[in-house]
């Protein structure tokens, strides 16, 4: 009886360590899987972050684009405005003095007229006269220095830009619409027109 008993109690034992030793065994296992599964989510883990960052990163290289685009685009605006202003500033200086310009114009065509008006076969004239050219030639030098020059269109085509039409005559020994004669002069400053002539027009008979 001792020896069945103590058979069977080393039997229970043997049992219960395989027992223990199966449950361990499907701890381990359990880990194990667990261990696995979190291992395998961790790439997706690192996924998303990659994922983010590129995100991040093209949204950066966006802004970074519409931030030189817009540089780029002050930078022109710039260069535009100082462009206009320098060309404000040239046509200040060119075109600046045109009012004391046509003002001065008169004065021109009275010594013009003064000297149509005089003998210039009379001696008695002759200091008169010179006087009056020394001090026209002296005018329209300065005229010139300035960049005025006179417009006398007498025998060329009408130009409605230049040319302002006073009248118009029949004359068959000149191409109509040719200037005849010319009742004033004109003037330009730089290019400009700042007095048209006053001219008399052919026309057909």
């Amino acid at each position: 009886m001792a020896n069945e008993d103590k058979r069977d109690s080393q039997e229970q034992t043997e049992q219960a360590e395989q027992q223990a030793e199966a449950q361990t065994a499907e701890q381990v296992e359990a880990e194990t899987a667990n261990g696995n599964a979190q291992e395998g989510e961790q790439p997706r883990d690192g996924e998303d972050t990659v994922e983010s960052l590129r995100a991040r990163l093209d949204s950066l290289n966006a802004a970074m684009e519409a931030a030189k685009e817009q540089v780029l685009r002050s930078q022109a605006e710039a260069q535009n405005a100082r462009r206009r202003a320098d060309q404000d500033i040239e046509k200040a200086h060119k075109f600046g003095q045109e009012k004391l310009v046509v003002d001065l114009l008169p004065v021109v065509d009275n010594l013009e007229r003064a000297l149509d008006s005089l003998n210039l076969d009379d001696p008695s004239f002759k200091a008169i006269i010179e006087g009056i050219e020394l001090t026209h030639k002296s005018f329209i030098d300065v005229l010139a220095k300035h960049k005025i020059e006179a417009i006398n269109p007498e025998g060329e085509p009408f130009d409605p830009e230049l040319h302002q039409a006073m009248t118009m005559v029949a004359n068959p020994d000149v191409e109509p619409n040719t200037v005849i004669d010319v009742f004033q002069k004109g003037y330009t400053l730089h290019g400009r027109l700042v007095r048209p002539a006053m001219v008399v027009v052919s026309k057909p008979e």
